[in-house]
C-alpha cells in the first residue's frame, strides 16, 4: 500500500482551492503584495476584542475572507514579467516537485523559511492572546519576513526551473 506524505505548502494550497485561473490571477503583482495585508489585518481583527467583544468574530471572518478572495479578486496581469508573477509560479513549481523535481537546494529552504514563519506565529499568538503588541509585532515580522523571503527564493527557484518543463513555460506572457 502506497502512502503519500501531505506536507503543509500542500495542505496550505488545497485549503485555498486555487485553480489555473485563480493561479493566473494571483500572479498580479497587485494580488501578491496586497496579500501582505492578511497578518496585519488580522492581529487588528484579533485584537479588536478588546473593543468589540464577541462582534470581533465579524472582522477575523471577513480577514478569513479576504485570504480566500485575494488571489481571485484581481484580473489576469498584462505582463508576467515581474518579481511577483515570478514568486506565485515560483510556488507553483515547488508544489509541483513530486511529479517534477526541483534542485535540493531550493527545497531545504523553502522548508526553512517555512519553519522561520511557523515560529513567529508562537510570539504572534502569545501577543494575541495576553494583548503583548510587542510579541505581537515580533511575530508578525518574523511571519512576513520569512515569507518574503520564501517568495524570493520561489523567484530563484522559478528562473532556474522555467526551462525544464512546457507548461513552466507558458506561464511567461
Amino acid at each position: 500500500m502506497s502512502r503519500t506524505r501531505m506536507d503543509i505548502f500542500t495542505l496550505a494550497a488545497r485549503m485555498m482551492a486555487m485553480d489555473d485561473a485563480a493561479w493566473a490571477k494571483h500572479a498580479n503583482p497587485l494580488s501578491v503584495y496586497s496579500r501582505m495585508s492578511i497578518l496585519p489585518l488580522m492581529t487588528l481583527a484579533v485584537i479588536s476584542r478588546v473593543w468589540l467583544g464577541w462582534y470581533a468574530l465579524a472582522p477575523i471572518v471577513l480577514v478569513i475572507v479576504w485570504t480566500w478572495w485575494n488571489p481571485r479578486a484581481f484580473g489576469r496581469p498584462k505582463t508576467t514579467d515581474s518579481w511577483a508573477a515570478h514568486g506565485t509560479f515560483g510556488e507553483r513549481v515547488f508544489l509541483n516537485r513530486k511529479e517534477c523535481p526541483i534542485p535540493q537546494h531550493h527545497s531545504r529552504w523553502a522548508i526553512g523559511l517555512g519553519i522561520v514563519s511557523g515560529v513567529g506565529a508562537v510570539p504572534w499568538s502569545y501577543g494575541l492572546w495576553s494583548l503583548d503588541y510587542g510579541m505581537c509585532l515580533f511575530g508578525l515580522a518574523l511571519m512576513i519576513g520569512g515569507k518574503l523571503w520564501f517568495v524570493d527564493r520561489m523567484v530563484w527557484l522559478y528562473q532556474d526551473m522555467k526551462g525544464t518543463h512546457p507548461t513552466y513555460r507558458s506561464w511567461q506572457r
